[in-house]
């Protein structure tokens, strides 16, 4: 898993969401969540990673500097 889909995965079920419900309420097919979220799909584009941020409610920033720390290594953005 990677760390991107483990940050969702983490916060879908922390808000009590089923990947049946959250691909419902975000607009993104289940299989594509389930594949971010066990690491299948390693660039999912900005407009869905936008809608899974909303639907979380989580600023999209969020769920990008997860990426760019592990990308980096370091944790800091530019």
């Amino acid at each position: 898993m990677t760390p991107i889909g483990e940050k969702i995965r983490v916060l879908r079920t922390g808000r009590g969401l089923s990947v049946n419900e959250f691909a419902k309420r975000s607009g993104v097919s289940k299989s594509y969540i389930s594949n971010i979220e066990r690491g299948v799909q390693k660039n999912p584009s900005l407009i869905v990673m936008g809608k899974l941020a909303r639907t979380l409610e989580v600023p999209l920033e969020e769920l990008l500097t997860h990426k760019y720390a592990e990308e980096t290594g370091n944790g800091q953005s530019r």
